[in-house]
């Protein structure tokens, strides 16, 4: 009789195939299902000497060397994963999740480890960061991109990138909506399909980051800071008279840009429920105008000195929480989208918090001991398709229980599974440990 864990392990196997026809040399065939069943396992310390002893005493050595230090090129898996994520939860009602997680560190020799802003510990702590894109669709989250930004100290120190193995087509300083936009062009390469980009004001406060998304065909929601700039929808540009000197050549807006938070001052703000939380349906205060951004050329304007000309039209959306927090927002959407539409677009961000913790908490992204960019980077990948396995068996499981309508708190949870979607053996709590803490999500950061 096959024991629960050799079931999934076994469908692992098989769901892995594409993957490992990728890798072709025969070594890596072997050690990649074996680290990934390591992070799907037991054991509390998801590094690879632990791992080794608790799957492979005899080959820590290989285990070791197929992260690390092996010669291969993660390219190929990272195209699989993309395929594979489009599968799953890919679409035009899809989102995809722009946003960054923070992998604390000692000492200050490992990759892109430096004193800076974690936004999962909210504070300034030494540590590396790591850009993320997430696919998902209803509430199952698909990890697709970790890519590490490098603070200044790092990007103007060429001996120590060298020192960590930092390919050169990376040794070159990147803010991180810079890295997004680059990992935007790449996933969209692939055809991985999503109908809109989410961010926070991390993000949304960067007018390149903003102008890159509408460049690219992209309908995109963000946060913003509450001090940034919008105009009035109707501002028009006018000819300034000049009381003396040389008539202006340059256009000036009629009307000066303002904060967000003060163009919102007077509009109607309406209560708004968005789906189901863990203590009932999630609502909040929220109102919603047109404005046009404040992100066209700089320009002087008369003796207010200089500001940016009015640039697309947007929504600008202002959120008041239950809590007495307020938040704003950009987004790009039609003008003719409900108000709650745009709150239920805004707050679908939150699922991408649910990943990272569990791809920390569960699957151990940050218990990665070595130094070297290629080392981090490669624990990260298979991180991501051991998470990518869990959500394709949840997603089964829900369907099945969905087909067979009788609903259960993972099914609902697990959201709408798409219709092409194959069915597989049922699975037992004993064979997910886990991904059954799908309720870990705080109401105030929904």
């Amino acid at each position: 009789m096959v024991n629960a864990t050799a079931k999934w392990e076994v469908e692992l196997g098989r769901w892995l195939k594409p993957f490992l026809d990728r890798l072709r040399h025969k070594a890596r065939r072997r050690m990649c299902p074996l680290y990934i069943s390591g992070l799907i396992g037991p054991g509390d310390r998801k590094s690879v000497q632990p791992m080794a002893e608790r799957l492979a005493p005899g080959d820590y050595d290989q285990l070791h060397h197929f992260v690390a230090a092996g010669v291969w090129d993660a390219a190929p898996l990272e195209a699989e994963l993309l395929i594979q994520a489009d599968r799953l939860v890919g679409g035009s009602d899809a989102v995809l999740v722009i946003d960054d997680t923070a992998l604390p560190k000692k000492g200050n020799h490992s990759v892109g480890v430096a004193p800076q802003y974690a936004s999962s510990l909210g504070k300034n702590a030494n540590c590396q960061t790591l850009v993320s894109l997430t696919l998902a669709r209803g509430e199952v989250p698909v990890m697709v991109t970790l890519r590490l930004f490098l603070p200044a100290g790092w990007a103007s120190d060429q001996v120590r990138l060298a020192r960590a193995g930092v390919p050169a087509e990376y040794r070159t300083a990147r803010t991180k909506p810079e890295i997004a936009l680059a990992e935007i062009d790449r996933v969209m390469a692939a055809g991985m399909r999503f109908g809109c980009v989410l961010a926070d004001a991390g993000y949304g406060l960067s007018a390149p980051f903003r102008q890159g998304l509408t460049s690219r065909g992209l309908a995109w929601a963000v946060g913003i800071p509450r001090h940034l700039k919008v105009y009035p929808v109707g501002v028009k540009l006018i000819w300034p008279l000049a009381t003396r000197g040389r008539p202006r050549k340059r256009h000036i807006p009629d009307i000066l840009s303002g904060a967000a938070e003060d163009m919102l001052a007077n509009a109607k703000w309406q209560n708004v429920s968005w789906r189901n939380g863990t203590k009932g349906r999630l609502k909040a205060r929220f109102a919603a105008v047109r404005v046009r951004t404040a992100d066209g050329p700089p320009q002087r304007i008369k003796d207010k000195g200089q500001q940016h000309l009015p640039g697309d039209e947007a929504w600008l959306i202002g959120e008041h929480r239950t809590s007495g927090e307020k938040k704003y927002y950009l987004a790009n959407l039609p003008a003719k989208t409900d108000l709650r539409t745009l709150a239920a677009t805004i707050k679908a961000r939150w699922i991408c918090e649910q990943a990272h913790q569990q791809l920390k908490e569960e699957l151990g992204l940050d218990h990665f001991e070595g130094r070297s960019w290629q080392g981090l980077h490669r624990h990260a990948l298979m991180t991501m398709i051991a998470y990518a396995f869990l959500q394709h068996r949840r997603l089964a499981q829900a369907g099945r229980k969905k087909k067979n309508q009788r609903p259960s708190a993972s099914a609902d949870l697990a959201g709408r599974a798409p219709r092409h979607r194959r069915t597989h053996h049922s699975t037992t709590a004993s064979e997910m440990p886990i991904l059954q803490k799908t309720n870990r999500e705080k109401q105030q950061r929904e």
